[in-house]
């Protein structure tokens, strides 16, 4: 049987820190912005829900946005509000997550640089048609909002990140992973 020595282990142990140490301090950044706001809404969830309301509209849809007293920013249909959209509806924290493991993962290099805006750039995106979509679930097919939102589009959200990852680790981290191993 071989022995196991930390040194082995010590790049799987490396990557681990630096991801739940950058983790933890961008959710604890991330809590401190949140509740400077209270008990208003922060404002990169009403950016977003303006932005979604925004689409909407401009695919004929009579969409408008509310700020509420609960944190939380409302998407109103018809005079009436069908969606509330909370702080951890933005996507900041799955931005947090993506970026921990990109920096976690290597070297702050030139590509690096450019990909993580990228990327978020992708999960806004991402985020704005998945509270898009929960507007139209929220109209249509009440009975199905917490089956779509708690597990449907979220696994979707993630999915995409992951698939970013897996762009990242083999079209962009395996050349400096190899180049720095020369």
């Amino acid at each position: 049987m071989k022995d196991f020595s930390i040194n082995e282990f010590k790049p799987t142990i490396l990557f681990l820190v630096k991801f739940v140490g950058i983790y933890l301090v961008g959710n604890f950044l991330y809590g401190l912005y949140v509740t400077a706001y209270e008990p208003r809404p922060d404002p990169m969830t009403h950016w977003v829900t303006n932005q979604t309301a925004i689409a909407l509209s401009s695919c004929g849809w009579d969409c408008s946005i509310k700020d509420s007293v609960k944190s939380t920013t409302q998407l109103v249909h018809e005079n009436n509000s069908v969606l509330a959209v909370y702080e951890g509806c933005n996507g900041i924290n799955v931005m947090i997550i993506f970026v921990a493991f990109l920096i976690a993962f290597g070297p702050l290099t030139k590509p690096l640089i450019w990909f993580i805006p990228v990327g978020l750039v992708i999960m806004h995106l991402m985020n704005i048609a998945r509270i898009g979509l929960l507007f139209f679930v929220s109209v249509y097919r009440k009975s199905y909002m917490y089956f779509m939102h708690k597990y449907f589009f979220t696994a979707i959200l993630y999915v995409v990140v992951f698939m970013l990852w897996v762009w990242w680790v083999r079209k962009f981290a395996s050349k400096n992973i190899k180049a720095l191993n020369a």
